[in-house]
């Protein structure tokens, strides 16, 4: 995993989806973007691997990541964020605590990077302190609400409907995420997706 610290030219897409849930001034602005890291990873390289405690908040600027747990030795994906999605090991990076998931770059990734010693200056300092509380607010929010809609479709939607859903939610996922990953996602065989898709693709087509 590479560092830089030129962040500049990657700003525009971070603030604006900062700005969705806390609008920050230029002064503010000025002080944050000094705490902000660049880092890249390569295809299957991770941001964090279960054990370790989660050092960053990542925004993803371009690529693709999978969080995914380990159970008996096999890999469970249990989510996944593409370009423009903020990534942690949220319990892990707050805590500061061992990780119980794994977060693994799908493709080639870039991230800008919020260190949890970046974040704390920010959250003593008087300039930023109560946006980056609001912030960091919402973004817990964001993330239970995420889980809340996860926990929901396995217990009431059939595989093939919790793949319906995810093509009507966020089809350009379905364009970056492997299908054996998307598979393990979903609890079903490769097998059975390729069903699935084929019923659903059909479908369209009538």
């Amino acid at each position: 995993m590479d560092e830089c610290r030129n962040v500049s030219p990657y700003l525009s897409a971070f603030k604006q989806q900062v700005e969705k849930m806390v609008v920050f001034d230029d002064e503010e602005w000025a002080i944050i973007t000094t705490h902000l890291s660049l880092k890249t990873l390569g295809r299957k390289e991770h941001f964090v691997q279960s054990g370790e405690i989660c050092k960053a908040l990542g925004f993803i600027v371009t690529g693709s990541m999978r969080l995914y747990h380990i159970k008996d030795g096999t890999e469970k994906t249990s989510y996944f964020c593409t370009t423009n999605d903020f990534i942690t090991s949220y319990k892990s990076f707050m805590k500061q605590e061992p990780s119980v998931s794994a977060i693994q770059a799908l493709d080639d990734v870039l991230l800008i990077t919020l260190e949890y010693n970046a974040l704390q200056e920010l959250l003593d300092n008087p300039v930023t302190a109560r946006k980056m509380e609001r912030f960091g607010r919402l973004l817990a929010e964001d993330l239970i609400f995420c889980y809340e809609d996860r926990m929901h479709g396995f217990i009431t939607q059939t595989p093939e409907e919790r793949y319906a859903t995810l093509l009507h939610d966020n089809p350009s996922m379905l364009q970056q995420v492997p299908q054996h990953y998307l598979a393990n996602y979903l609890g079903i065989t490769a097998t059975s997706l390729s069903r699935i898709r084929k019923r659903i693709f059909d479908t369209i087509k009538r």
